[in-house]
């Protein structure tokens, strides 16, 4: 039986839904038999497995497109990506955005067609010589490279032929009307730059027209928040060549950075932190010693003096807070010992990958690490999850995934020792009684992790703070305390970030929050601007009461009219404008406009200042 018949002996209707199907958890082709007993899963577009289908299938169909216009391009390989697809095709020329619209086209064409998708096994050496007759000289590389015991897949829609492992859709119909080819790009050959600069085209493709609608919504969404285009408007910071990776802060946006700082100081004062600071550059022995270099080398930067030592710029601040705890006998009194530090660090990143604030060459790592013994890791993990969660209400995130990753492939230290700290890891979360997805073989090579997934205002999830459970990395360093029974033994050392990277952070507050900061967290709160010059020693008293309060604002006395001043100060974002002009001056008021709205509201001076301070308080003083 096919998985087809077996989804008609359910309802006719699933059986025209029916994309595929999953055999004892293994996805296969609709049309194929069953030829054992088994649980089987009908896919369709409504699961997220049908919903991967559609766009590997989308990826294949583009190709197919791009083949029936430029017959001379050659096709290489097309995953599917987050939110979509691509594919990379090799070709003198490069794609015009007039090109994807005539590509569209044709795929709709395809699509109507309705054509079959069926598996074929083809004998290595034949496929090979096939492609090569086609022209096609990278799909024959990627077939001769797959392993001789592994079966050579192909698949055939209409007169189009490409290397998969599947499954497919049954036909091009089944992809549906709901994709959109989005953009344009580059891309090397296998991700090396001496090979073929190869011309990608994205796409996106869902299971309806209203899933793609707000898909599209949300992008655009997305780009009027783009913390890059935000960070311009609102002067906070530049990136340019001579720096790659690096930011340069300006006066506004180096002050919103130094607010996540002192917030978090203190919070971390009132949770019994110590707060140290560790040199930038370290010999690389230490790095050698702590499985960094090992593991990590690759993205270290290295430097040798001209006595032929050989240094690196810190990836990490652990090995720095271990040698601070190391200084001094411990004891078991002293447990558990906390170190904190805005530590700058530097990773290197592909040029490619770097992306404004999200994606950084040299950052500040907001680290923290607890020195314990065994019996303590649960309740200190608990501690660090309930601080993370804490600190993210408070900046406005609400909606917060936990993820649990253990040991990666690459890893130090024993199996018995990873059973251990992955069991103590789970246990703390299991007691923190929130649900969790798993994230196999994701943790740190010294240690299993919790990861903090934060949802932004428009639904995006991004990755920040993390707990991680270490067993290894005391021992390989050195680490010691004594115990109750005067024996030394090798403390447990959690690793916690709140933020991870603050610049990171940063990007990802600027646009959740569109750049519309809550009052206490705007790099500039005010701007007291007049109406007439009239008004000008006014504004200048203004100004001085709200310093004197300490609010942070700005004078403009231009000589422009009001309505321009309060749309150029809306276009960076000043969440409040108070507006004087004779007739405030003569009262002692003050006209206050709000960012986004429309109305005025008039106070006497010393009340709006009294409920602007109070507005402005941290929450950690709420």
């Amino acid at each position: 039986m096919t998985g087809t018949e077996l989804a008609a002996d359910i309802s006719n209707s699933l059986a025209k839904a029916a994309l595929a199907v999953k055999v004892d958890g293994v996805m296969k082709d609709v049309y194929l038999p069953i030829e054992q007993d088994a649980t089987v899963e009908i896919i369709t577009a409504k699961s997220p497995d049908g919903l991967e289908l559609l766009r590997h299938d989308a990826a294949h169909i583009l190709a197919e497109a791009v083949k029936e216009l430029f017959p001379e391009t050659q096709v290489t390989i097309g995953p599917v990506i987050e939110n979509g697809f691509y594919y990379d095709f090799s070709r003198e020329e490069p794609f015009s955005p007039d090109d994807l619209v005539t590509i569209e086209a044709r795929m709709h064409e395809i699509v109507a067609r309705n054509e079959d998708i069926r598996r074929e096994v083809w004998d290595r050496d034949e496929a090979v010589q096939f492609f090569k007759d086609q022209g096609e000289i990278y799909k024959a590389e990627i077939i001769a490279s797959i392993p001789e015991n592994e079966e050579v897949g192909l698949y055939r829609q209409g007169d189009f032929i490409d290397l998969c492992r599947g499954p497919h859709l049954p036909s091009t119909g089944k992809l549906g009307k709901s994709f959109k080819l989005m953009s344009l790009a580059g891309a090397y050959w296998r991700g090396d730059s001496n090979n073929e600069m190869l011309r990608r085209i994205y796409g996106t493709a869902w299971a309806n027209d209203r899933d793609l609608k707000d898909y599209l919504k949300r992008l655009e969404e997305a780009e009027k928040r783009d913390h890059r285009r935000l960070g311009r408007e609102m002067d906070l910071f530049h990136i340019q060549e001579e720096g790659p990776g690096a930011i340069f802060w300006h006066p506004k946006g180096w002050t919103l950075f130094q607010r996540m700082i002192d917030y978090m100081r203190e919070k971390q004062l009132r949770a019994g932190y110590q707060e140290v600071n560790t040199p930038e550059i370290l010999d690389r022995a230490l790095w050698e010693q702590s499985g960094h270099a090992e593991k990590f080398g690759e993205n270290m930067y290295l430097t040798q003096t001209p006595d032929e030592r050989v240094y690196a710029i810190k990836p990490m601040n652990c090995p720095g807070h271990i040698q601070v705890f190391k200084q001094g006998i411990k004891s078991y009194r002293d447990l558990p010992f906390y170190l904190a530090e805005f530590g700058k660090v530097h990773r290197y990143e592909p040029s490619g990958a770097l992306h404004g604030l999200m994606r950084v060459r040299a950052f500040t790592q907001d680290d923290a690490h607890i020195f314990c013994t065994e019996d303590q890791i649960t309740e200190e993990c608990l501690k660090a999850s309930r601080l993370i969660n804490q600190i993210y209400h408070d900046f406005g995130f609400d909606h917060v995934l936990v993820k649990y990753a253990d040991r990666p492939e690459k890893r130090v230290g024993s199996d018995e020792v990873w059973d251990h700290a992955e069991a103590a890891l789970l246990k703390a979360l299991n007691e923190m009684q929130v649900e969790y997805e798993l994230n196999p073989g994701e943790g740190a090579f010294y240690g299993p992790k919790l990861e903090f997934v934060l949802r932004d205002a428009i639904g995006r999830d991004w990755q920040c703070g993390t707990v991680q459970v270490d067993l290894n990395m005391p021992e390989r360093l050195g680490a010691s305390y004594v115990d109750a029974d005067g024996e030394r033994k090798v403390p447990v050392m959690i690793h916690r970030a709140l933020f991870g990277s603050l610049e990171r952070f940063c990007g990802i507050l600027i646009e959740h929050h569109a750049g519309h900061f809550p009052l206490w967290l705007a790099p500039l709160q005010m701007v007291v601007a007049t109406i007439t010059d009239d008004a000008d020693d006014y504004a200048r008293e203004v100004q001085a009461a709200l310093t004197a309060a300490g609010l942070r604002s700005e004078l403009d006395l231009r000589n422009e009219k009001i309505s321009y001043k309060v749309r150029e100060h809306s276009v960076t974002k000043v969440p409040a404008i108070l507006v004087v002009g004779k007739r405030e001056a003569e009262e002692r008021t003050v006209a206050i406009r709000r960012l986004g709205g429309k109305s005025q509201d008039v106070k006497p001076l010393d009340e709006a200042i009294a409920s602007l301070v109070k507005e402005a308080r941290s929450p950690l003083d709420a």
